[in-house]
């Protein structure tokens, strides 16, 4: 007579899990069935009796009353081989197995919602260190922040509370992990989004973005509706706009540009805060020559190259820069 492990709420615990979860109830089954073979050849062997390899036993599982019988394979027989009094472990067995299924269910759903919201931004609060790697609280999950998305030159501390950019979801060493950032430039445009209205509802595109987090960003804003000002919609009345990404990202300093598709103009614009430039593409418009007055100069380069090094990355081009002296005009009067 078969063994009932869960006489009266089996069946439906299994319903319920393939029904809610997601999951195909064979799985289910599969898992309690194997998971009811290692309990018995674990307690065999307390018992120091013979145990077979895995695969020369069957264990037969009734998915209607949880009724569960181990059988040994001898050749073309098998011989049944359930304890007595072996269906209270089988339950328990059960139960836990279900219980874990529910929670691997439940971790997977959570885990593809965050699939789902990658490119987006999220709220967290720092957890804990581990190693060099940082984990963060974002809602329904925990977050990992790997070295090289992190901002060297902010001091993170337990409890802190950040705006994190959702990067992805990759295989971790302990299954799926939900990889954010706050050195990824799309952060610097999730927060333009946020604060920006005309962002948001695609009046007002950010064509590119060039970053050395915590240092300084380029962003190159650009809008075909008629009558927006794609730079002061960004900047906002007095500064409030640029300024709240600017706190978000410890006053990280944020260049806005207006994005143009003559790349002379666009290559001007980018290695602003320096006027009064000169542009010569070459031939092959890969590079361009650039021309400014001696005192512009160092703004044009910046410090250690960074504002050059920046205008590239946006526009594109290998830039080369030379400066040139202004002759003042003699005065006409005596």
């Amino acid at each position: 007579m078969p063994r009932s492990i869960v006489r009266t709420e089996f069946a439906s615990a299994v319903t319920q899990i393939a029904n809610e979860r997601a999951i195909d109830p064979a799985i289910v089954i599969d898992s309690i069935k194997s998971a009811i073979l290692a309990a018995y050849r674990r307690d065999a062997k307390e018992n120091k009796q013979e145990v077979e390899e895995e695969e020369n036993y069957l264990v037969e599982l009734d998915s209607k009353t949880g009724a569960a019988q181990i059988f040994l394979k001898k050749g073309k027989k098998t011989a049944d081989v359930t304890p007595p009094g072996f269906g209270r472990i089988a339950a328990q067995t059960a139960k836990q197995v279900i219980l874990q299924k529910i929670r691997e269910a439940e971790k997977g759903a959570i885990l593809d919602e965050y699939a789902k919201r990658a490119g987006t931004l999220a709220t967290g609060m720092i957890l804990r260190f581990e190693g060099e790697n940082i984990i963060v609280d974002i809602g329904r999950a925990e977050a990992i922040m790997p070295p090289e998305e992190q901002v060297r030159s902010e001091n993170y501390r337990l409890s802190q509370k950040l705006t994190f950019y959702i990067k992805e979801v990759n295989p971790g060493v302990k299954g799926r992990e939900i990889v954010v950032s706050r050195a990824d430039k799309n952060l610097v445009e999730g927060l333009f989004r946020r604060e920006v209205p005309e962002v948001a509802n695609g009046s007002v595109e950010i064509r590119v973005i060039a970053r050395e987090a915590g240092i300084r960003t380029k962003v190159a804003v650009y809008s075909k509706a008629t009558g927006i000002d794609p730079v002061g919609s960004c900047v906002g009345q007095k500064g409030v706009r640029v300024q709240a990404v600017i706190s978000e990202l410890f006053g990280e300093k944020i260049d806005i540009i207006q994005y143009s598709d003559e790349p002379e103009k666009f290559i001007a614009s980018a290695l602003s805060p320096a006027q009064n430039i000169s542009v010569k593409i070459d031939k092959k418009g890969v590079a361009a020559e650039i021309t400014v007055p001696d005192d512009q100069l160092s703004l044009a380069i910046g410090r250690e190259g960074q504002n050059v090094r920046l205008a590239s990355k946006l526009t594109g081009y290998k830039i080369d820069i030379k400066g040139k002296v202004i002759k003042k005009k003699k005065s006409l009067i005596s």
